[in-house]
């Protein structure tokens, strides 16, 4: 929807996340976590399913962190650092997804995985993920540390936004609320998806886990790794130079990439700043970059989208 044809107004924030929606993104976590549990099938070989009911289709951010699994679990000794996956085609959420590792390098400090993803026999995505040492915690900041001038529970959810949608709009925008991403989501203004003005400019998504996980190594990247696939392609609808009409478009993810700077910890609030840096013919690049309440620059994503008119 174009900035010229309304505007849509603040929206009083429900509060914390409790009711029916906590109930609801909790149990979106547990099934996160079951999928996240990969069947070894061979050497190096892994089979795991989908979450159901997630865009009728199985979400990007999935195959990111199942991807991402898989290479973990022939790199034992050195935690994520990096991945970056093209999308091939579509995947089925009721089709299980295989999950094939090639051991590219295993160096002193750093080691590098392929992963193809499969549903019978095609391929639905392939990725290359870079693990690497832990070592000092070096400033991987472009300017001094500040933290950010506001508290995340002070802002809306991005389901109290609901409130704002057009009747048109509503039916795409319930499945936020009445089938929840695994992870608790703030935001000052309304999605595009849900209505929202199209502008220039950043825009923060807070995000963090709605309660802990096991503490083991790597986890919390590959949570933060799924979780920062949300609301990129919005965000080229939302930087668009043209007027484009929610529904006249679609946007797909050509490929992702996440590179994680310091260890994270997703059950405490990390902030999702994203711009879109630029259009080329029917393609948008997004850019981000995910601080803590810190303020310190934990991680950086980049996505090539695909607007096409339906």
């Amino acid at each position: 929807m174009s900035a010229d044809d309304h505007s849509v107004a603040p929206v009083e924030h429900s509060g914390p996340l409790q009711g029916p929606l906590a109930a609801a993104t909790l149990r979106a976590l547990d099934t996160l976590e079951q999928v996240l549990e990969l069947e070894p099938t061979g050497p190096d070989r892994f089979r795991a399913g989908s979450e159901p009911n997630r865009f009728g289709r199985i979400f990007g951010g999935q195959l990111l962190a199942q991807a991402m699994t898989a290479a973990a679990a022939t790199v034992p000794e050195h935690r994520p650092s990096g991945i970056h996956a093209l999308f091939v085609r579509g995947g089925d959420e009721t089709v299980p997804v295989d999950l094939i590792v090639e051991r590219t390098r295993d160096g002193r400090t750093m080691s590098t995985r392929r992963v193809g993803v499969q549903q019978a026999g095609r391929t639905v995505l392939t990725a290359m993920v870079s693990f690497a040492e832990p070592g000092p915690d070096a400033d991987a900041d472009d300017g001094p540390v500040t933290a950010p001038e506001v508290d995340p529970e002070s802002i809306p959810l991005l389901q109290d936004w609901l409130h704002t949608a057009p009747p048109e709009l509503l039916r795409i925008g319930r499945v936020w609320a009445d089938v929840p991403p695994a992870v608790e989501m703030r935001i000052a203004e309304a999605p595009i998806f849900f209505g929202g003005d199209q502008k220039p400019g950043e825009r923060t998504l807070w995000m963090r886990l709605p309660r802990t996980v096991a503490d083991r190594p790597g986890l919390h990247e590959v949570l933060l790794t799924y979780a920062s696939d949300y609301l990129l392609v919005d965000m080229a609808f939302r930087n668009h130079p043209e007027p484009l009409a929610v529904g006249a478009y679609s946007g797909v993810t050509v490929d992702h990439a996440v590179w994680l700077h310091r260890p994270v910890r997703f059950d405490q609030w990390l902030g999702h700043v994203t711009r879109t840096v630029g259009f080329g013919g029917n393609r948008a690049l997004v850019q981000g970059r995910i601080i803590d309440a810190a303020g310190r620059h934990v991680a950086s994503t980049a996505q090539e989208v695909l607007i096409r008119a339906r």
